[in-house]
């Protein structure tokens, strides 16, 4: 009779572990059953189809979101910086595509500085440009129309602009992802074996930049 037994692992709080009297121990890795597990248990539901295949995408590639009521100011609506992750209220957010921009500040900076970020990413041109950059390397990956990334309620206006700009080849910020090690473009890409930007070689920085 397979008995169910709770262990905490890692950075999990709670993951079943099934045996046949025994727990079993399994060992943690990147690709392990712990990790599969831990990401559904800390995976975050919304009524918006759109918004739920974001954040999917999110919690895949090691960015947290969660879902719950945010009171107060915000940049974007419904959206806040917390802790290096994302609250996300689906009430108040009126354009799921932010989600994508908020979260390429977050991929684009060190562990460090990105556990530090709260509230506010910064004012940093440069991470403004890769996190546009980035957001539409991801809205492509998703298969999701750019201008639901770049919209008219953002962007200073500019929204339909940068739609036009990206899709034409006329990019942004691409050189710098490439030097932190998220992309490649042009020479480096043949040289690297790997599609050219917008395909991504990881989606977030794990060290410093350049050290990739």
């Amino acid at each position: 009779m397979l008995q169910a037994e709770w262990k905490a692992e890692g950075d999990c709080d709670i993951l079943p572990i099934i045996s046949g009297g025994l727990p079993c121990i399994v060992e943690a890795s990147p690709f392990s059953i712990i990790d599969i597990v831990c990401r559904m248990i800390s995976r975050p539901l919304f009524q918006s189809p759109l918004t739920q295949r974001i954040a999917d995408f999110l919690v895949d590639i090691g960015i947290e979101i969660r879902s719950g009521n945010i009171t107060g100011d915000t940049f974007l609506p419904g959206i806040q910086v917390n802790s290096g992750g994302l609250l996300a209220d689906e009430a108040l957010m009126t354009y799921p595509g932010d989600l994508l921009h908020e979260a390429g500040h977050l991929a684009v900076v060190s562990p460090e500085r990105r556990r530090g970020l709260h509230t506010h990413v910064g004012d940093d041109p440069a991470e403004e440009m890769m996190a546009i950059a980035w957001s539409y390397a991801a809205a492509v990956h998703l298969e999701i129309d750019p201008a639901v990334l770049f919209h008219s309620g953002g962007y200073k206006g500019g929204g339909e602009g940068l739609v036009e700009s990206f899709t034409g080849g006329r990019t942004f910020g691409v050189p710098m992802l490439a030097w932190i090690g998220l992309t490649a473009d042009g020479a480096r890409a043949r040289e690297l074996g790997v599609p050219p930007y917008p395909h991504m070689i990881h989606w977030v920085l794990e060290g410093n930049p350049g050290e990739v």
